[in-house]
């Protein structure tokens, strides 16, 4: 999906698990029309993107999403954009903005700090916390792959319901988006990442230099807008309170009244506002 004037500011705008382009489907005309060249992309195993080799390992981590993020401003000869996102696109954008700033002018980013502390992901969380991941500790057993084979769209619906409560979606806005979850690869990427995420699989070894620098807990040092949702299922608001020392450049964090996890979609003006602000400064 892409809008807007070629030579305007460029914006990358980056879906979630389990959500698809049109999560920005409001979003996207709204920046288009202040004259921003707008490019929304699907994460790798949605929709109708395809590995080109067979053989390269289904990874979901998330130095493969930065990773496939960076390679596309590359391939659209896109030297610095605003970046925009949530859930594993927002890991993506934070993953460039934080390794790559010279290639963020700004970035957007629900849940604030979203670069995984792989390290420390044995810890255990207050029950509460742990309750609301329950999906995750299900994709760690054969059982949770088989699940989220068979049942995928059951599974990612009642997702959708669990983390945006105040959220009426009809049947038509879901449908929509869960086309995208039909992709041969969706469900080998899903559960990869999932277990990824907890040391629980190897990563994919093209991008074991990259996770070595996420290891670190790089600073983000661009001009940042974070969000949390006020009714997010899965990371409550506040439950990002702790990350402003990852943020070292300017930043404002914003909660927003009426909101889930899928900030986006659910408030496509306050989204579109915060990435407008940041592409108002865009300098080529």
């Amino acid at each position: 999906m892409k809008g807007g004037p070629p030579d305007g500011p460029p914006v990358l705008l980056m879906h979630g698990f389990p959500y698809d382009v049109h999560a920005y489907a409001e979003v996207a005309p709204l920046l288009a029309a202040r004259g921003c060249r707008v490019v929304v992309p699907y994460l790798r195993g949605y929709g109708p993107t395809a590995f080109v080799d067979a053989a390269t390992p289904r990874s979901g981590q998330q130095a493969a999403l930065g990773a496939d993020l960076l390679a596309l401003l590359d391939a659209l000869a896109i030297p610095r954009a605003v970046l925009a996102g949530y859930d594993w696109g927002g890991r993506a954008a934070c993953v460039v903005a934080a390794l790559w700033p010279e290639r963020c002018s700004g970035l957007v980013s629900c849940s604030s700090y979203n670069i995984q502390n792989i390290a420390i992901s044995q810890r255990p969380m207050a029950p509460e916390d742990e309750l609301r991941y329950w999906y995750q500790y299900y994709f760690h057993s054969e059982r949770g792959r088989a699940g989220l084979e068979q049942n995928r769209k059951a599974l990612c619906k009642l997702l959708w319901r669990l983390w945006s409560p105040t959220w009426q979606f009809d049947d038509g806005t879901w449908e929509r988006s869960a086309a995208a979850f039909d992709n041969p690869d969706f469900v080998e990427v899903v559960i990869h990442s999932y277990r990824y995420r907890y040391a629980l699989v190897a990563g994919d070894p093209a991008y074991t230099d990259i996770e070595a620098r996420l290891a670190a807990q790089p600073a983000i040092t661009v001009p940042a807008i974070t969000f949390d949702g006020d009714d997010d299922g899965v990371m409550p608001a506040g439950g990002t309170a702790g990350q402003a020392h990852h943020f070292t450049g300017p930043r404002e964090h914003r909660v927003i009244p009426g909101a889930g996890h899928n900030l986006p979609q659910e408030k496509p003006k306050a989204f579109a506002d915060a990435v407008l602000e940041l592409a108002a400064t865009f300098n080529t």
